[in-house]
């Protein structure tokens, strides 16, 4: 019987706990995959806390993973028993070593691509496509902020950022992680813990401000990044890895220069299986040129996830952290 990594209750990293899980045959309109590579992202952490809801508990976490396809139901049109495919956004359930999951989600890897790499780059790499291409879209010559810089969204968006000919100014949150967004596209790297990032934004940019700032990390930075927006900026806040945003009262908006502030998420912007086709397609490209890498910097075994989340927590990560089942 295949196992899975299975929460009770939300909490900390210890409820995730390793037990058999039964898998039934799938479903019409459904694909049972057998899993390879499973992607670690902090959405994975908010639902383990119980920041982000899940439908019920008992549940079983994770958005992202890569295998093989070893069955379907009744017509399915998008797979074939033996593709290799991966799928990144929901429903949940990654964390195991197979699943059934609805046929339309799967996206079949083209050879060039592996499955550790799938796994590695699906989530983060859409992420990255739809934030630069679609909520705000980043063109040459525009200059852009982004946090968690060294993180796994952010070393793939600075350096997609880069190839679409942006100037890219990137936070982190120790010295040892600047030189690592360096080399991911960053022209200038602000260390939060050192420096304060608004007033290093204007100096930069001479008083300018940016068209738009790409924040994850939530309550820490969210206020101050609207003081780095030029007028009529936007802020796109996609996470909150330090805590959930407080209250807003939107009239600050109209104050700080008539400021656009949007909350989107990769869901909704893959929802139609053209927009996620598009959107993997784009991301296999970049890849293939290699305008973007994605680096595999941590591997754990699946039933050690708790020790990952442990690490990702302790911001001890960097770029992309593979489960291997």
């Amino acid at each position: 019987m295949p196992k899975a990594l299975v929460i009770e209750r939300t909490g900390g990293p210890d409820v995730l706990e390793w037990r058999d899980v039964p898998v039934g045959a799938p479903e019409p309109g459904e694909a049972l995959v057998r899993h390879t590579a499973i992607g670690l992202n902090f959405i994975d952490v908010y639902h383990r806390r119980g920041l982000y809801s899940l439908p019920s508990l008992p549940a079983v976490i994770g958005l992202e993973a890569a295998g093989r396809v070893e069955a379907v139901g009744s017509g399915v049109t998008e797979v074939s028993v033996g593709d290799r495919v991966a799928y990144a956004g929901g429903p949940t359930g990654a964390y195991c070593e197979a699943r059934t999951i609805s046929a339309h989600r799967l996206v079949t890897l083209p050879d060039t691509i592996d499955d550790r790499l799938a796994a590695a780059m699906m989530l983060k790499g859409m992420t990255a496509e739809y934030l630069l291409r679609r909520t705000f879209a980043v063109k040459a010559g525009d200059t852009i902020l982004f946090h968690a810089a060294a993180g796994g969204v952010g070393s793939v968006a600075c350096q997609w950022a880069k190839a679409l000919g942006a100037r890219v100014i990137g936070t982190v949150g120790t010295p040892e992680k600047a030189a690592l967004a360096a080399a991911h596209g960053c022209d200038h790297v602000i260390v939060t813990s050192k420096e304060d990032f608004a007033e290093r934004v204007w100096e930069i940019t001479k008083g300018e401000g940016v068209p738009v700032v790409y924040d994850s990390v939530g309550k820490d930075t969210l206020l101050r990044s609207l003081d780095c927006l030029k007028p009529r900026g936007m802020l796109v806040s996609f996470g909150q890895s330090s805590g959930s945003v407080p209250p807003l009262d939107i009239s600050i908006l109209s104050a700080k220069g008539s400021l656009y502030l949007t909350r989107p998420t990769l869901m909704t912007y893959t929802a139609s299986r053209g927009d996620l086709l598009a959107s993997a397609a784009a991301l296999f490209g970049v890849v293939r040129s290699g305008s973007v890498k994605v680096e595999i910097r941590q591997t754990y075994p699946l039933r050690e996830a708790a020790r990952a989340h442990a690490d990702l927590e302790a911001r001890k990560t960097t770029g992309s952290t593979v489960l291997i089942p």
